[in-house]
């Protein structure tokens, strides 16, 4: 059974042990950040937040059944064993790596400028009909949420699928030097935190970084559709899918059968499979082709992959379809970026039916923003949407593009209580509503007042 104790903690961060001597052996199972997720046996991190300090919540995690606590100064009245470091966040990841280390396990790491959380979910979905598989809970794929992830290991897994995101150079190489993933898989280069990355090479430049974390007998699982996936070499084996015949995995025949399902044939070195998506997107066949791809290289027959696209289900607010009376929602409002709200819009126009897109700003695109927005909306023109509904300062270069493109039906608000105020009004009965901008425009005020609304006729 593999396990860590109170002391090996202590010795490993080479840290301060604060507590009775009985308690230095006592093992702890697991590690969280949040007092309200304390499972009995777990280590409670202490991180200082902008807003909120944990070392405050310590008391409440040794209530909850913390074993111990990880703190950068002395927790006053603690009722538990506590281990004192300088920073509690590198702390953090010194743990998770070496406890990463202590298994022998397939490691699955993903990132891509987007699809990385359904990829995850999709991958997760197919290992698990072979492996015992843990994988990153949400989105929880930072530098706190992955040591957190591997410290959730247990000698009860067979395989792990981590999910890697970043925001700027050198992260990718933090994130990869705790998971060290056998096999990376990236969906996209695509236009996201390009106020840090500066363009298309940079975000090429510290997504890869991963690979000189890798063993030489690593594979590199990239889209080989995107043109700078398809032309790098990442040093080391190098598997491509997509829609190209090039590729070494490839999804043919894409169709949706409403907001159901999709379907798609798959074309792998095991031969030729169909396979259904329990899911609305007709981009979730790449998704699925990188997992059938996974699948593949950890072993795994075309029909254990097949039924593990059907154990597939979306997380949270992406592309997770509600059937009102009046309409069909489809609350994809997590989060957004150009290639993102692109794949969206193109799924939505597979759709029978009067077709609506409720847009909102794209954050962090630096100087190229204004354009970009404005390309999204020539492209929902492009696509055929009936009807778009813009809200934002920069969704106003979304509601241009629409009108330059052709696009008959638009309309642009400043804020969400403007939209909100006329919602009932802009949207008609029978139609398909898809609501999708930044997590931080809260465009879930506009999903709840949609779910909550009554439709004129």
């Amino acid at each position: 059974m593999i396990f860590l104790t109170v002391q090996s903690i202590a010795d490993i961060l080479g840290g301060v042990f604060v507590g009775e001597e009985s308690s230095r052996f006592l093992k702890v199972k697991g590690a969280v950040r949040d007092n309200r997720d304390v499972r009995p046996g777990n280590l409670f991190v202490c991180i200082r937040g902008e807003r909120v300090d944990g070392h405050d919540f310590a008391g409440s995690a040794f209530q909850a059944g913390a074993v111990c606590c990880l703190a950068e100064r002395a927790i006053p009245d603690a009722t538990g064993p506590y281990i004192i470091v300088d920073s509690t966040l590198e702390a953090i990841k010194i743990l998770g790596a070496y406890y990463r280390s202590l298994f022998d396990i397939p490691v699955v790491g993903i990132t891509g400028s987007v699809g990385k959380t359904t990829a995850k979910e999709m991958v997760a979905a197919v290992l698990g009909e072979k492996f015992h598989v843990l994988k990153t809970p949400e989105n929880l794929n930072n530098e706190l949420g992955v040591p957190l992830t591997l410290l959730s290991l247990d000698e009860q897994h067979e395989a792990a699928v981590i999910e890697m995101g970043i925001s700027d150079f050198g992260e990718m190489s933090r994130l990869a030097e705790m998971v060290r993933p056998d096999i990376f898989i990236i969906t996209k280069i695509g236009y996201s935190h390009l106020k840090e990355l500066g363009d298309l090479f940079g975000v090429l430049r510290a997504k890869t970084e991963a690979f000189s974390y890798m063993k030489p007998d690593g594979t590199a699982l990239l889209n080989g559709d995107d043109d700078l996936l398809r032309d790098f070499d990442p040093g080391l084996k190098k598997i491509t899918y997509g829609v190209n015949s090039i590729n070494d995995f490839r999804v043919e025949n894409v169709r949706a059968f409403g907001t159901d399902a999709v379907k798609c044939d798959i074309e792998s070195p095991a031969g030729r499979f169909m396979i259904t998506i329990p899911a609305f997107g007709s981009h979730l066949a790449m998704a699925a082709l990188s997992a059938a791809a996974a699948g593949s290289l950890l072993g795994m027959t075309n029909e254990e992959i097949t039924r593990g696209v059907l154990a597939y289900s979306p997380v949270g607010a992406r592309a997770n379809v509600r059937k009102k009376e009046d309409i069909t929602i489809i609350d994809d409002c997590y989060n957004a970026n150009p290639n993102s709200v692109e794949a969206a819009l193109q799924s939505l126009s597979a759709l029978d039916g009067n077709r609506i897109a409720i847009l909102g700003d794209m954050l962090n695109l630096g100087a190229q923003s204004d354009l970009l927005h404005s390309e999204v909306g020539e492209y929902a023109a492009q696509c055929g949407i009936e009807k778009l509904i813009c809200c934002g300062n920069h969704a106003k270069f979304i509601f241009d593009g629409f009108l330059k493109a052709g696009g008959k039906s638009a309309r642009h608000f400043h804020s969400n209580a403007e939209l909100i105020e006329l919602l009932p009004e802009l949207i008609e009965k029978r139609s398909t509503v898809l609501i999708k901008a930044s997590n931080s425009m809260k465009f879930d005020e506009i999903v709840l007042k949609l779910d909550e609304s009554r439709l004129a006729d």
